[in-house]
């Protein structure tokens, strides 16, 4: 298991977003572990703690709202941040109802999105200090 301040798990099944977005975390060092897809996810037993996902939308096999509800039942506090290509606003909407921290469009400015995660982590960090 991922042993630090928070780490983030990112989920695409893209690689080069995959990458991308390790990369970026890597930089603004965040320890990071890539997923391809929301199924490696769910085979997992446990996650570091604190942590935050970043979940693609559209995956094949289990999608990014499906792979919200199974962390959130799992793990209600849980923080979740989905990104898609084609986020129009009924699925930020939705994003927002099911409890992901925010919704993001692709491409998306990576200081915005390096600041939510930093705010997801903080939120995860404070949840894991009351349990």
């Amino acid at each position: 298991m991922i042993e630090c301040r928070g780490s983030v798990l990112v989920v695409d099944d893209d690689l080069s977003v995959l990458r991308s977005l390790t990369r970026l975390l890597e930089a603004s060092d965040h320890e990071v572990a890539a997923f391809g897809s929301a199924d490696e996810v769910l085979r997992l037993t446990a996650w570091p703690h604190p942590c935050c996902f970043v979940v693609d939308i559209n995956m094949p096999g289990t999608n990014g709202f499906e792979l919200l509800d199974a962390l959130r039942e799992r793990t209600p506090d849980v923080q979740v941040i989905l990104i898609s290509g084609d986020a129009d606003s009924a699925r930020m909407l939705r994003a927002h109802s099911a409890g992901a921290v925010a919704c993001l469009a692709k491409p998306f400015d990576a200081d915005e999105f390096l600041a939510i995660v930093e705010r997801a982590l903080d939120r995860a960090a404070a949840a894991a200090s009351r349990s």
